[in-house]
């Protein structure tokens, strides 16, 4: 399936990706396909900025898609980086790595090791998956004299990924952890690992099991094992406050290492774990008001839980908040305020609430333009609203922080009211506008 709305350097460049040479693309953006033909190709259907042409299996050597393929430097729709697309894991609480034969684990350099055991007769062995953005043309393995290797750098978290051997995708036969894959398979899926329980002591009991609100309080689940005079178990949690007890010989206890505590609504005691940034937020003056409270999205806006402390100069609060971007607001005696010394700007809702990015790992930058009044940026990352977010004015630049997941994603600028591509970004794609989207990829 050829996208005809691909200008013509992004179709040279996506058909000699896809083994189509020597082929003149200007004519086929015009609708002339009598190279595409005279190489074999068949005209199937028309529709529109779309045209799709067959071609026999066994001419193209390849093996056959669920699906036709899309030939267009527009891979994906605008929701590609939302969470449940496949292939891109969704955020997860929490996750525990499940194999038959251990075919993924970490090395001693910190690199994590993919291994494929088998298919040495295989010529070229790639290792494809939401780390490298679905690769088809990096993630080349090395032979071994068993199987295939390859060493990834891998942040923790939760990651799909399949083989490529000779052409053919595989997932992993030997891992039991699967998401779908939008195509009626499955991918495999692999946890990075961030954390450790241990239970000192208890040694001659015979079972000790975790639960905790990160499982729904399942408390056969997550098994510890006994290493030395400590039980012990390790698995990937996400950033957040969580909540959690041992389950000793069928007895419950809190962490006895752990001294935080809190009561649940039933009246059990809780350890409680606190993982993610600390941010302090502060309010400045407002010293006459009776009680100061916080709301974001990262609460869902619930207006009476987070309760600032009084100090000499006004109202603060540490909490911990998972990597991400936030809209917030101070409660101030019951009246929605948002922060004023916070010049960054997030519209939810029509809402203007203020803007927060958690360990933000992109800055977005447009040089120039000192004398506009106002920079906004807007993509597919805030459903293209234009009055979204506000960018700082700092010397010569206008800059945002963001933390955006890994992905495709598609902005622009609009400066006092006027539509711009990114000028310091040479990647760009035509829009159903005809006026091209700026575009980056986090990996």
């Amino acid at each position: 399936m050829l996208d005809l709305g691909s200008s013509k350097p992004q179709l040279d460049t996506i058909l000699t990706k896809a083994g189509i040479k020597t082929i003149n693309t200007s004519a086929i953006l015009h609708g002339d396909f009598t190279a595409l033909t005279a190489d074999g190709w068949k005209l199937a259907k028309r529709e529109k900025n779309t045209a799709v042409f067959n071609r026999s299996l066994k001419d193209l050597d390849i093996n056959p898609q669920n699906q036709p393929v899309l030939i267009t430097t527009n891979i994906a729709p605008d929701h590609d980086i939302n969470p449940g697309v496949p292939g891109y894991p969704d955020d997860e609480t929490f996750g525990i790595n499940k194999f038959m034969r251990l075919t993924v684990y970490d090395l001693p350099s910190g690199l994590t090791r993919f291994y494929l055991p088998g298919f040495l007769r295989a010529k070229r062995v790639l290792l494809s998956g939401s780390f490298n953005n679905w690769s088809t043309l990096k993630g080349t393995m090395l032979k071994t004299d068993s199987g295939w290797v390859a060493d990834v750098k891998l942040a923790p978290g939760v990651y799909e990924y399949k083989y490529i051997i000779d052409g053919r995708w595989q997932r992993d036969r030997d891992n039991l952890q699967q998401h779908p894959d939008g195509f009626n398979d499955v991918n495999s899926v692999y946890y990075k690992y961030n954390h450790t329980f241990t239970l000192k002591g208890y040694t001659n009991v015979k079972k000790v099991t975790l639960a905790g609100s990160f499982n729904n309080w399942d408390a056969n689940n997550i098994v510890l094992q006994k290493i030395g005079n400590a039980w012990q178990t390790r698995f990937y949690l996400h950033d957040g406050t969580h909540t959690y007890r041992f389950l000793v010989d069928g007895q419950w206890l809190t962490d006895p290492a752990n001294p935080t505590t809190i009561k649940d609504a039933d009246g059990h005691i809780n350890s409680v774990l606190n993982q993610g940034e600390t941010v302090t937020f502060k309010l400045t003056g407002y010293t006459q008001a009776k009680k100061v409270y916080l709301a974001g999205t990262f609460n869902n806006w619930k207006p009476g839980e987070i309760l600032l402390k009084k100090t000499t100069t006004g109202w603060a609060i540490p909490i911990i908040v998972p990597a991400g971007n936030y809209g917030y607001k101070f409660i101030v005696d019951g009246n929605w305020i948002t922060d004023p010394v916070n010049p960054r700007h997030l519209t939810e809702g029509g809402i203007s609430n203020s803007f927060i990015s958690i360990k933000p790992n992109y800055t977005f930058k447009l040089a120039g333009y000192g004398k506009a009044r106002s920079v906004h940026i807007a993509g597919n990352f805030n459903d293209w609203d234009p009055d979204g977010l506000v960018m700082d004015h700092t010397g010569n630049e206008w800059t945002i922080k963001m933390y955006l997941k890994q992905g495709k994603y598609r902005y622009k600028f609009l400066v006092d009211g006027k539509w711009i591509l990114d000028p310091g970004n040479k990647l760009y794609e035509q829009n159903e506008h005809n006026s091209g989207n700026s575009f980056i990829w986090i990996e």
